[in-house]
């Protein structure tokens, strides 16, 4: 390991506020001892206020009243730390190796006390995804330098209704992870507008020279949403749709990330929308046919018409 390295595992350890020798030090890190009080020596001359005890209880440790630094976490914010990464890595963040780097570190950085601690913590801590497709880590990569750095890229593009990929150049404002998939928000040069661009259907990627400017304070998340789910209030032709049922089922349904955007009114046992006409009949049959006896939809009767043909053509496709 790196002198540097060595020189803040040392601090690490010290401040955890347990007293150590430089016996224990050498055998954690694997370095001589000699190296150890080099090491000290060094940390002391650069300013730390490193306390050295003698006797059988002796050791060293920290003045109590050292100021730490920034970097220097305590044990719940290790706990968070490598929790988050927990659901980052189940996410397909795309700076996976590093994340992996920097978890090691802060567990290697401990006591051992404190190891078995993180251990037991992380041992019960569990997170399910899709598995997401290696293939998609350097795009996720490129992508995030592009936003970083304000550099277009150059992509082969395909879309959900086209077999063949387009060529595109795109200025990435920001990235979104949505319902277990990753987008980019990005200035489309095709079609000189912002657009969302879905990570999976980008199929080939490269930076090119050319430098943008992010529009000050845009919001990928924002934009993302407001094209996701539009603000309906004050909109015309809306119309009423009344669900009543169990109040489990209600409840599913009233969670879900497209009807809960739409929910005006909620009961014990009635939940009420207000939605655009052809939402209506195009996704909400398919939404609701899953939860079969146990709701009942009371108002529109379009609705409950669209629901009797969706099943109708359903079974008439299975009887074939």
């Amino acid at each position: 390991m790196p002198k540097n390295d060595n020189m803040l595992a040392i601090l690490w350890m010290l401040n955890s506020g347990v007293k150590m020798t430089a016996k224990q030090i050498s055998e954690k890190l694997e370095i001589n001892i000699r190296t150890v009080y080099r090491y000290i020596d060094a940390l002391c001359a650069s300013g730390v206020p490193i306390i050295s005890d003698t006797g059988h209880h002796g050791g060293y440790r920290l003045l109590n009243n050292f100021i730490r630094a920034p970097l220097l976490f305590d044990m719940e914010e290790k706990k968070a730390l490598l929790h988050a990464a927990v659901f980052a890595k189940e996410a397909g963040y795309p700076l996976s190796e590093a994340l992996s780097n920097a978890t090691s570190k802060l567990k290697m950085y401990s006591n051992q006390e404190q190891e078995s601690i993180l251990s037991r913590h992380l041992a019960g801590f569990e997170v399910i995804n899709r598995m997401g497709d290696p293939s998609l880590q350097p795009i996720l990569a490129e992508l995030e330098q592009a936003v970083a750095n304000q550099f277009s890229v150059e992509m082969d593009y395909r879309t959900s209704h086209e077999e063949q990929p387009k060529n595109r150049v795109i200025d990435p404002y920001g990235m979104v992870y949505w319902n277990n998939k990753w987008y980019t928000v990005a200035f489309c040069h095709l079609r000189n507008e912002i657009r969302s661009f879905r990570a999976e259907r980008i199929l080939q990627i490269k930076r090119t020279p050319i430098l943008f400017k992010r529009p000050e304070a845009f919001s990928a998340r924002e934009f993302f949403m407001q094209n996701l789910l539009p603000d309906l209030v004050g909109k015309d032709g809306l119309i009423s749709l009344m669900i009543e049922g169990r109040s489990e089922a209600l409840d599913d349904i009233c969670l879900h990330w497209f009807l809960g955007h739409h929910l005006k009114e909620r009961t014990a046992n009635q939940a009420f929308f207000l939605l655009e006409e052809k939402s209506l009949h195009t996704y909400v049959p398919h939404l609701l046919l899953p939860y079969g006896k146990s709701i009942q939809i009371i108002e529109p009767q379009s609705l409950k018409e669209k629901l009797v043909a969706v099943a109708s053509e359903l079974m008439e496709y299975y009887q074939r």
